[in-house]
């Protein structure tokens, strides 16, 4: 049942590799075991509903479920597989010219603008939010829906299912408010390559062009292609716990030679 965990497996995630990679997290050791960690976070309230979702529960008739076992595995792949698509394309809908490079999408500048008009960070805040928002209210009721499914497949599935809705009411909170934290290292990230593109225009005592800041290799069109790969990690992260549920269901219902 370790897959149901993976949620909060922050260490060995995607999105934490690129955090990282782009300096804006410390490298995590592997020594930080999640046991500890979750020994910290719980109270003692959760730590009793932890213990009983975890006990055997009493064998008891399980409702009809509509349909056969494959199915209901085929209904919720392919219900995961659509939002997934939907999520994804939400995110890479900022912009793809030609070749596939990210571009973000700025407001025009009118002749006699400030700089700090066109340097302004809000409005990749704001729709780094949304998008966030757009992610949890697609994928917890999508994670609901898988749990009811396994619910009535079997009783070790129920367990599992029931596991998994403990170690959601208790760790959601926690999560959400660490990955709201993302918008403002991502702030820092835009920061640091605007300040590194003004010391190479002084260096080469070149003026500054914002009109040339989307195109291939400036520095406004790589920060528009870290947002995404963050945005897409921070996906893949937020669905693991479904996806892990769903593995666990066609294990456990999928014949085997």
């Amino acid at each position: 049942m370790t897959r149901v965990l993976t949620r909060t497996h922050f260490h060995g995630s995607k999105l934490i590799r690129v955090l990282t990679e782009l300096a804006l997290v410390d490298a995590i050791e592997p020594e930080t075991g999640f046991a500890e960690k979750l020994g910290q976070w719980l109270s003692l309230n959760d730590a009793i509903t932890l213990h009983a979702a975890h006990a055997p529960a009493p064998t008891s008739p399980l409702a009809p479920a509509a349909g056969s076992k494959s199915a209901q595995s085929a209904a919720i792949g392919q219900e995961f597989t659509r939002i997934r698509t939907s999520l994804v394309n939400s995110i890479t809908r900022i912009g793809t010219p030609k070749g596939g490079r990210t571009r973000l999408e700025r407001p025009a500048l009118k002749p006699g603008d400030p700089l700090d008009t066109a340097i302004a960070y809000e409005p990749y805040r704001r729709d780094h939010v949304a998008r966030q928002r757009d992610m949890e209210l697609s994928i917890r009721p999508l994670r609901s829906r898988v749990r009811e499914v396994l619910a009535r497949a079997s009783p070790a599935l129920r367990q599992l299912a029931g596991l998994d809705a403990v170690f959601d009411a208790i760790l959601s909170e926690r999560e959400n408010k660490l990955l709201g934290t993302l918008p403002s290292l991502l702030e820092r990230r835009f920061e640091q390559l605007f300040k590194t593109h003004q010391q190479t225009l002084a260096e080469r005592q070149q003026a500054d062009n914002p009109a040339l800041w989307l195109h291939e290799g400036a520095w406004l069109a790589r920060f528009g292609h870290e947002l995404q790969t963050v945005l897409l990690a921070e996906l893949d992260l937020r669905l693991q716990p479904t996806l892990g549920l769903i593995e666990a269901f066609n294990n456990k219902t999928t014949p085997h030679p």
